[in-house]
């Protein structure tokens, strides 16, 4: 079970949602945060299902019924999944970090958390939220499996679900990413050092030691007992491990960019502009910004004030001998309020601005409305592969 962060470049052009997207089905919205439910959940619901029947089979004797009891146990051991998914969700909202969404998977839950605790203390306890209440709810399990008969079908699903919390609660507190206890090192280290990216580093290595060991100890006890591992064992332990390992990979990269958003200059990434007609050529345009040292071109109305920017994709879609006759507004994008970007923006603040009004090119203004630039995503996104 993990929550995900992120300081990414702006993506263009933006997709909307819908109650099946390629996250999975739309089942609810608790505290208004979307739950999206993938079809490799169906997959783990039916290994469930299958592992627990003779279990339920064994204690009540149901017949086919136990089929339906196993299913049961999987649908409320994924309703815990996501009772710990929201644990995070609230907590992060609590410090004004915004939620985009819960998805529910094979292995798991993933919380969908689209910026950053901005000290590690929020880190801390946006982290621990989830398996402190998993544990609770083992706990209240346990408890709850004293008042009711083990010999029935609500005795078997509270025995399960105590220990499948209990199991969910300590797996998670593991020290390495992607899990929550990687999340907890992650602040310690960022606490000790002031320095997020270090955090990442150490508890992303944490993790991937973890995904040796998920495997390695399966063989070597297997080794050391002389029996051969459990070929189903050894398939769920390298899924579970592979999925360890591209976690950790993840959230290094994902550090990686974080540290270079405070990086990020709209005044050093914009481009100087030339001013043209709207009956302009392609051209000529061209023409007119190499002459005048810019890399940009802007239609300008009759007032002088710029009403589009040139694509650059589709000024390179003409053909040449169609260059003199193609007027370059047909080849520019409307400037809409929301492309209008403040030329002394920078870092997260940017990157912000960006997300808020999804676009390829955006104009850059100075505080007094004058015309500094233009911003084309491209370069933003240039930026964060750039070393």
């Amino acid at each position: 079970m993990t929550h995900s962060g992120s300081s990414t470049p702006p993506e263009s052009p933006s997709t909307a949602r819908s109650t099946r997207d390629g996250s999975g089905w739309l089942m609810a919205r608790p505290f208004g945060i979307p739950v999206y439910v993938t079809p490799s959940w169906l997959i783990i619901a039916a290994v469930i299902t299958l592992i627990y029947e003779p279990v339920v089979e064994r204690t009540l004797h149901l017949g086919p019924l136990s089929y339906v009891v196993a299913f049961v146990f999987a649908v409320l051991l994924y309703a815990s999944v996501l009772i710990h998914e929201l644990a995070h969700c609230v907590t992060a909202r609590m410090f004004g970090l915004p939620v985009a969404r819960i998805t529910l998977y094979m292995l798991g839950g993933l919380s969908q958390i689209e910026r950053e605790a901005p000290t590690p203390g929020r880190e801390f306890l946006v982290a621990v939220s989830g398996p402190v209440l998993s544990l609770a709810l083992a706990a209240a399990g346990f408890a709850g499996y004293w008042l009711v008969d083990p010999q029935t079908v609500v005795g078997v699903l509270v025995w399960q679900l105590w220990v499948a919390n209990l199991l969910v609660g300590v797996f998670n507190l593991l020290p390495g990413l992607p899990l929550d206890g990687g999340r907890l090192v992650r602040a310690a280290v960022w606490a000790l050092t002031r320095r997020p990216y270090a955090g990442t580093v150490v508890a992303a290595w944490g993790g991937r030691l973890l995904a040796v060991a998920i495997v390695a100890v399966p063989v070597l006890y297997g080794l050391a007992t002389g029996s051969a591992p459990d070929l189903f064992g050894m398939v769920w332990a390298v899924l579970l491990a592979s999925f360890m390992w591209m976690g950790a990979a993840s959230a290094l990269r994902a550090a990686r960019v974080r540290e270079r958003v405070p990086t990020l200059r709209a005044r050093r990434l914009g481009r100087r502009v030339v001013a043209v007609g709207a009956d302009t050529s392609v051209a000529e345009a061209r023409r007119r910004m190499e002459a005048a040292g810019a890399r940009a071109v802007v239609v300008a109305d009759t007032a002088g004030t710029p009403t589009s920017i040139v694509n650059e994709a589709a000024a390179a879609a003409v053909p040449d001998t169609r260059l003199p006759w193609v007027p370059v507004s047909s080849v520019a994008r409307a400037i809409t309020s929301g492309a209008v970007v403040g030329a002394d923006l920078e870092g997260e603040e940017l990157l912000e601005a960006l997300r808020a009004h999804p676009a390829q090119e955006y104009l850059l203004v100075e505080a007094d409305g004058s015309v500094y630039g233009a911003l084309y995503t491209s370069d933003i996104q240039q930026a964060f592969v750039r070393r």
